[in-house]
Parts: structure tokens; C-alpha cells; sequence
């Protein structure tokens, strides 16, 4: 068994971008400890490291480089593509996934994600011209409208937190809470050309889907 699988999630249509994840499928034995998982995370410099605890229950612990999440997005949508699993096991609760031609989905809740700022511009070309990461202090997520009427937005990410992430890739948490926030769903063009899909559901369920790629096996 590979003692890490590094995947890109929330690729573009013609598979470029997406967000790198470190995902370590035997962890148990591999990082029995929350300390030597925090520690790997840190080494490997990924935005989100996510450890496989049982594949067939879809038990999984996800760390950035300086702390654990409860909750994070591309870690899990990564994972559901690469375990072939439709059900993932976390502290928030369950969080059910399907496979849909090249599209990978998960069914969250916009209340498992962490907070951020979620602040508007007026055009899209305002979101580009950002430095990496902007003067201030926490999580930023900027966006703004490329195509109101049809859903399309232009985003970019900035964990401001000090741990070598000047800017996130794709966020798909963060792109539930805009989901969340606007009520509707958005086609989302993120950091350097990857591609997110959020769609509300009952319940205040919301899917969010991406394409995954292999990245390399170590």
C-alpha cells in the first residue's frame, strides 16, 4: 500500500489546477498519533493532509499544516474519489458521496465549515489584481460575480494564518458558505483556474463536486 496518494481536486475541464492533498491511506499504522499526524501534515506543506483511520467506513482525520479540521472540503472529496466510498465518517457527522461521470460530489452543511470572510468586489478583474495574500488578518475569501444570471463566479482564497499558505488554491468550504449565503447554486472559478460546483438541496444540505486527478504515489 502507498504510504501517501497526492491527488488535485476540483480540477479545471481540461484537467490543470485543482488543489493539492497529501492523503495517507493506512494511518494507523503509518501516524498512530494525532501529534505525528500533525507533524507529516507540516512536513508534506499541503493545505489540507487528510489520514484514511478505516477505507471501508470512510473514517478519515484531516490536518492543514498547523492544526486538525473537523471539516474541510477538497480533503473529502479527494478522499471519496480515491476510496470509491459513499459514505465518509467525521465528527460533524456523516457526509455522503457520489460519483457522477467526472464529477466527484459530497452533501454537506455550510454550518461544519469554518468561518471566513466572504468579501464581494465588483468585478472580477478587482479578485485578480489581489496580492497574496492581502493586508489583514484572517480567513479571506474574495469573489465576485464573472455571470450573475447563469451562477459563474471568479474567487480567490487566503488563509492568512501564517503557516506558508499564502493562498488557497480551492476551498470548497468556503464555497459552501457562499452558497449558503447567496442561496443558490454557483459555478466557481478559483485561484489559478481550478472549478468548483455547489448546488442547495432540502434541509439546508448542499453538494459541492469537482474533478480529481492522480498527482503522483509515494
Amino acid at each position: 500500500m502507498n504510504d501517501l496518494d497526492v491527488l488535485h481536486v476540483f480540477c479545471a475541464p481540461d484537467g490543470t489546477h485543482g488543489n493539492a492533498l497529501g492523503v495517507v491511506r493506512d494511518a494507523p499504522r503509518t501516524y498512530p498519533g494525532q501529534d505525528a499526524r500533525q507533524a507529516r501534515a507540516r512536513e508534506l506543506g499541503f493545505s489540507e493532509t487528510v489520514f484514511v483511520d478505516d477505507p471501508e467506513r470512510g473514517v478519515l482525520d484531516i490536518y492543514t499544516p498547523t492544526f486538525r479540521l473537523p471539516f474541510a472540503g477538497h480533503p473529502l472529496v479527494g478522499a471519496a474519489w480515491l476510496l470509491d466510498i459513499e459514505v465518509l465518517e467525521l465528527a460533524v457527522g456523516e457526509i455522503f458521496a457520489r460519483q457522477d461521470g467526472e464529477f466527484t460530489w459530497i452533501t454537506a452543511r455550510a454550518e461544519w465549515a469554518p468561518a471566513r470572510t466572504l468579501q464581494q468586489y465588483a468585478t472580477a478583474a478587482e479578485v485578480d489584481a489581489l496580492p497574496a495574500p492581502p493586508p489583514g488578518e484572517g480567513w479571506l475569501y474574495a469573489w465576485a460575480w464573472e455571470d450573475e444570471a447563469a451562477g459563474r463566479v471568479r474567487a480567490r482564497a487566503f488563509p492568512r494564518r501564517d503557516d506558508g499558505i499564502d493562498e488557497d488554491e480551492a476551498t470548497g468550504a468556503a464555497a459552501l458558505l457562499l452558497t449558503a449565503q447567496l442561496g443558490r447554486a454557483l459555478n466557481i472559478r478559483q485561484g489559478k483556474g481550478s472549478q468548483l460546483l455547489t448546488a442547495p438541496g432540502p434541509d439546508g444540505l448542499i453538494e459541492l463536486g469537482g474533478r480529481v486527478r492522480f498527482g503522483a504515489q509515494v
